[in-house]
Parts: structure tokens; sequence; C-alpha cells
């Protein structure tokens, strides 16, 4: 047998596709399907000049707003799913030395039992079972872990948060280096970063990664949620203190990372209940040179974030969507969707 290893490649390296899940009457949308649908939609338009659609949902959807040229980029696959948010449940993909791609199938359990997920956590297998992906399954489900919560730079080091991780709900038999080693060897990684501190109010997932601090091409380059409000006592004091972790951060070669600031967003309240929802930039996909970016009806915070980004990834075109719909369950951008590299599709 030959000794392969793994790499857990970038975001931003090329992708076939993009999966989602649709949303429909048997999730927590179901009170406000036309305006997350519309959402998804603008999702969908700005995804297929870059790369195709996998959609995860019982029926197909009917996507009549877009064109005949746009549809043919879209690819349904029929499956139950519990809620939307693909990012946590998809499948983590890893190639290995052969140039054989992986398709992790970790346990996803609600973010710690906080919601039902029976559905979602069948989809990655079934992805493989039916033959949508090329590739090899991995069975992970004895570990639990979410692909919001983990951040990779391709090249061995990854980016994660405590509060999620050594979340009781999780893997909590397990210790910090237990977990720590397991990621290590299961994702082919030399470093794991895991933060402290941060964290966003109303927040469900414990903090994931992928709202606080993103990594960026060449790999040298983090971008991280700010707060420059001493009276926002939610983030203010946390935030800063996740911004001396980074600081202290080094590289592969022993060099300070490039740390960018993204603006937090004016505060975003749910209209049915008036609970500050966890809007945040961060939360973007970079995919096939360019950057989506959620926004939030703010033009002078949208536009700083925008402009944030596009000063540091010149070459990446950077296509702000409006997430105000998709924010009202907790989620934005990043968290309802999940890159498959080059080479995932068997379609």
């Amino acid at each position: 047998m030959k000794n392969t290893t793994v790499r857990f490649p970038a975001e931003w390296e090329p992708s076939d596709a993009v999966l989602i899940a649709w949303p429909h009457d048997d999730t927590d949308w179901a009170y406000m399907l036309p305006d997350v649908r519309a959402c998804y939609t603008e999702i969908i338009k700005a995804i297929v000049k870059k790369a195709k659609v996998v959609i995860a949902a019982p029926e197909r959807p009917e996507l009549t707003s877009l064109t005949e040229d746009e549809q043919k980029e879209v690819i349904w696959f029929p499956v139950e799913t519990n809620d939307t948010w693909t990012r946590d449940y998809g499948p983590i993909t890893t190639v290995d030395s052969e140039g054989i791609l992986n398709f992790n199938d970790f346990k996803f359990n609600g973010w710690g039992l906080k919601f039902a997920s029976d559905k979602d956590n069948l989809v990655t297998s079934q992805l493989c079972e039916c033959a949508v992906l090329a590739g090899v399954r991995r069975n992970r489900l004895s570990f639990v872990l979410e692909g919001g919560s983990i951040e990779s730079d391709g090249a061995g080091t990854l980016l994660t948060t405590a509060d999620c991780l050594l979340s009781p709900n999780r893997n909590g038999a397990d210790s910090e280096d237990e977990i720590v080693a397991y990621l290590k060897e299961t994702l082919g990684v030399d470093t794991v970063h895991m933060l402290h501190h941060g964290a966003l109010e109303g927040d469900d997932t414990d903090g994931h990664i992928d709202t606080l601090v993103r990594l960026a091409p060449p790999g040298d380059i983090i971008f991280y949620t700010g707060c420059s409000d001493p009276d926002d006592e939610m983030h203010y004091e946390p935030l800063q203190a996740m911004h001396e972790e980074l600081r202290l951060l080094r590289t592969a070669a022993g060099m300070p990372y490039h740390l960018i600031e993204l603006p937090m967003p004016e505060p975003v309240y749910d209209p049915e209940d008036g609970h500050r929802l966890p809007a945040t930039y961060a939360n973007f996909l970079i995919l096939n040179g360019a950057v989506l970016l959620p926004v939030y009806g703010q033009p002078m915070s949208d536009m700083t974030a925008q402009m944030a980004i596009k000063a540091a990834m010149p070459d990446y075109d950077v296509i702000p969507i409006d997430c105000s719909a998709l924010i009202r369950q907790h989620g934005s951008l990043h968290c309802a969707t999940m890159q498959l590299p080059k080479g995932s599709l068997n379609i």
C-alpha cells in the first residue's frame, strides 16, 4: 500500500461548484420563504458566473428568474434537509498525495445539539452514494466538526476557535490537545491556531471562525471583525482581545500576518422579536477569482468592507450580495455555501 498524505485546500483554490440547500416549508425559513428565496437566487446568480451550483432540496426549485444559460449551471440533488447551512454539514474536502479528493463526512449535531440535524447529517453521505461527487467518502462521524469552524491556508495552517471546538456538546470528552492532534492527522495540517477570544451577539455557533477571522491569499493575510465602539459591551473587549491574539500569530515562515480590520455592521435586529442578529462582513465566500461579500443595506459600512477587501485582493472581483434576509436565521453568505474543489463533480 502506498503511503499517502492529505492536504486541506484553501478556499481560494479552484472550485468546480458550490453546494447550497434550498429553503423549503419544513425549514425554519417557512415564515419568510419569498424573501429568503430571493436572497438565495441572487447568491446562485453570482455563483454561476464562476462555478456550477449543486442545490440540495427535497423538490426541484423553481428558478424562473435565472436565464437559460444560468440554469444550465445548476444541478439539483433531491434530498431531505432540516435547514440550509451547507457550510456546516457539507463535505470538508481534502486531497491526498495522489491527487484523489477525500470527502470527509464529519458528524453534524446542530451546533452542539441546539437544533434538529438528522437529515442534514446524511447529506454528504448521500451525495457520495449517488455519485454526484467524484472522490472517496471518508467516514468521520465519530467526531463533530462544522465547516464554518475551520479556516485553512492550504499550506498546513488551520485557524479555529476554542469556544466552538471545545464545546462540551460537540466533542466534550476530548481535551484541547486531543482535538488538535485529531485535526492535524485528519486534515493534514501542521499548525492549529485556536483563538480563545471573540464572539458575536446572536451567534448560534459558539463562535465560528468564519464570522470572525478569515484567511486570504496568498495565505499571510487575515481579515478580522473589529469593533471600535467602547460602549458596545458585547463586542468591544472580546474583539480587542481577539485582535491581540491575532497580532501574536506567526505564519509557517515565522512572520506576522497582515491584519486587515473589517467594520462591524451597524446593529441589525430581528423585526419579529427585536434581538440582535450576528451580521458580519467576514462571512464572505472566495470563489474562482471572486469574493462574494454579504452586505446589509448599510451604504457606508457595506462600502468600507468592500473597499478593504478589494484593496487587499486587487485581482479579485468583489461582488456584494444583500444578505439582510439571510441573517434573520443567524447566518450569512459563507454559512449558506460550501465550495467543492476542482475535480469534485461526476456530473
